[in-house]
């Protein structure tokens, strides 16, 4: 019966596949739904049961003068209202179970899509807008369960028990007053159909400003430094403006519904007065009935207004819904093999064989070729944008290659497991990521069953227990988003210490040290060359000065590399290496 409810209240023909399934979640809960769809009935048999009640209070009561029904008909109504109490108690919690249910696996399931989809993604779509989804969307979805459908079950049976009662009473009068309901009905679809076009647009507009305040807000010191306060305001204002603006079309939609299904109510209630009353007066119905019908006209109004109301609510989730699954649609093209091969802990070789990688249709990587032994340290030098970050993003397949290959001693990484082969990989970055949770934390990332010896060993070996002992919780310290409370040297070296303990055999810094003060710069050097040790390495440096440990240097231009040698040969060549040398050290002359 609720599916049936459910897909008359959706207009089930226009729904896609995604509201189909978004339906399925309701069907998942049958138990618990069905008894929440008997006490929605019990209510709605009590309200009629009530608007009944009427006849026999005027006709055995003031017109029979009936001194037992006087004791009788109070006692039923206290009756009907507790029993009316207990089961919108139990049909509230039920659904609101249900709602709440439903929401938690579609919010962990979103959150769980993104986490699996590649880096692009993350690049293709604005952070902010991605948080809107996961809250606020998800929260207008929630709304529209917990409370929409809810009403609309209730509502839904209380009208069916009321035109019962109705059709019980006067059959042909109910007849007559009832012809207006498919009329009613028109105003509820259409203005539906109307507000979930215009809260599509509006959950846009929230999810743009979300996008805009964590840009904001995470560059403040930036937005500070540059006296670019009054700028901010003025696009945050722009930005709320248009928020105001959708907001209050949909508030528009919404509001003329309402006088509408009044007007039309009031058509209703005028039509049964004039014709009934006439019977009344005429013998044809008894005084009893008459205001028995009236009475469960009247009652029903209401329930027609707030389905009305609630098919509003449902088509905002619905336009919440579009928005969440244009992201779960989306597929990641890091696709796991079939009969993925598991790469065993160890020393690993590596192989770039005839390697090219465009981002969408830009060439980035051409023509790659390079083999790297076990243990070897690899650096890549070159102007900005020429593709050295794009070729270590591919090692641990942030992305895959668009033509050639890539070998872990001899398997193609798009045969083997995923997990296996990232485990193998530790990562360094220019902007060391953290998490605002403790030191510990921190470090064990990645490594949850560490050991407390293992981290404080970690620490060491990254030159960072001394300053970590220096703070008041020590090791339980919390660093703050992004580890705000840290240095860049104290946050590079808790990242090193990461990688430390994740005691991968394939290491990736890129551009490490690039914006460390010269101090800093020295103790993290130091903790590189302990992680560093006995690991296949691939050093992405923008100071020539920093890849001192390097068994070859690789100049990549373009995507190409251009040049392959040692530090002194390379020089001794004048080629590209030389150029990048000359500009970093003019003053100095080999």
């Amino acid at each position: 019966m609720v599916k049936y409810i459910a897909m008359a209240i959706f207009k089930l023909p226009q729904l896609t596949s995604r509201h189909k399934e978004l339906l399925s979640y309701l069907l998942v809960n049958k138990g618990k739904l069905a008894l929440a769809t008997l006490c929605s009935a019990i209510v709605a048999a009590m309200t009629s049961f009530s608007a009944w009640l009427v006849k026999p209070v005027v006709e055995d009561i003031f017109q029979s003068k009936d001194l037992q029904m006087l004791v009788l008909i109070p006692v039923a109504v206290i009756g009907v209202f507790l029993v009316k109490g207990i089961a919108a108690y139990g049909s509230y919690y039920l659904l609101n179970l249900i709602g709440q249910d439903i929401i938690r696996q579609l919010r962990n399931r979103l959150y769980n899509h993104m986490q699996e989809m590649p880096l692009a993604f993350f690049q293709r779509e604005k952070t902010g807008d991605l948080m809107s989804r996961i809250t606020s969307d998800v929260g207008v979805i929630s709304s529209m369960f917990t409370s929409a459908i809810t009403g609309a079950i209730k509502e839904f049976f209380s009208v069916i028990g009321l035109l019962v009662v109705t059709f019980y009473m006067i059959p042909k009068l109910a007849a007559y007053t009832f012809f207006i309901l498919p009329i009613a009905a028109f105003p509820i679809f259409h203005f539906g159909r109307k507000v979930r076009r215009t809260r599509l647009g509006a959950q846009r507009a929230i999810a743009d400003l979300n996008a805009f305040l964590h840009e904001t807000l995470l560059g403040i010191k930036i937005v500070k430094a540059f006296n670019m306060q009054e700028y901010e305001k003025k696009r945050f204002a722009a930005k709320s403006r248009q928020i105001f603006r959708k907001e209050m079309k949909e508030s528009k939609v919404r509001a003329m519904s309402s006088p509408f299904m009044e007007f039309l109510g009031g058509i209703g209630i005028a039509f049964v007065i004039w014709y009934g009353g006439k019977h009344v007066i005429a013998g044809t119905y008894s005084f009893g009935a008459f205001m028995a019908f009236l009475t469960a006209v009247g009652l029903m109004y209401q329930p027609l207004r707030k389905i009305s109301k609630t098919n509003n609510s449902i088509q905002r989730g619905l336009a919440a819904v579009e928005r969440i699954y244009e992201i779960l649609q989306q597929k990641t093209d890091i696709i796991e093999a079939a009969s993925a091969v598991h790469i065993q802990p160890g020393s690993h070789r590596i192989s770039f064989q005839n390697v090219s990688f465009k981002y969408d249709t830009d060439l980035v990587l051409q023509n790659i070729n390079i083999n790297v032994q076990a243990g070897e340290i690899i650096a890549l030098v070159g102007m900005s944008g020429g593709g050295k970050t794009s070729l270590v993003n591919l090692i641990p397949r942030f992305y895959d290659v668009t033509e050639g290959t890539i070998l872990i001693d001899d398997v193609d990484i798009r045969n083997a497991s995923i997990i296996s082969l990232r485990q193998q990989i530790a990562v360094v970055t220019q902007e060391p990521i953290l998490f605002n949770d403790s030191v510990r934390n921190n470090i064990a990332y990645g490594c949850q069953d560490a050991t407390e010896q293992e981290i404080i060993a970690a620490a060491k070996a990254a030159y960072a227990y001394d300053f970590i002992k220096s703070f008041r919780e020590g090791f339980n310290t919390s660093i703050g988003e992004l580890g705000g409370r840290l240095s860049g040297g104290q946050k590079q070296r808790i990242c090193i210490a990461r990688a430390l303990l994740k005691n991968s055999p394939i290491l990736i810094l890129d551009e490490a040290t690039s914006s460390l003060d010269s101090e800093s710069e020295t103790l993290v050097q130091k903790a590189l060359g302990n992680l560093m040790q006995g690991r296949t390495t691939f050093i992405i440096a923008h100071r020539l000065s920093t890849i001192g440990y390097a068994h070859r240097i690789l100049v990549i231009v373009d995507g190409r590399i251009v040049e392959e040698g040692l530090h002194e040969q390379l020089l001794e060549r004048r080629g590209d290496y030389y150029k990048l040398y000359q500009m970093q050290y003019s003053d100095v002359h080999p």
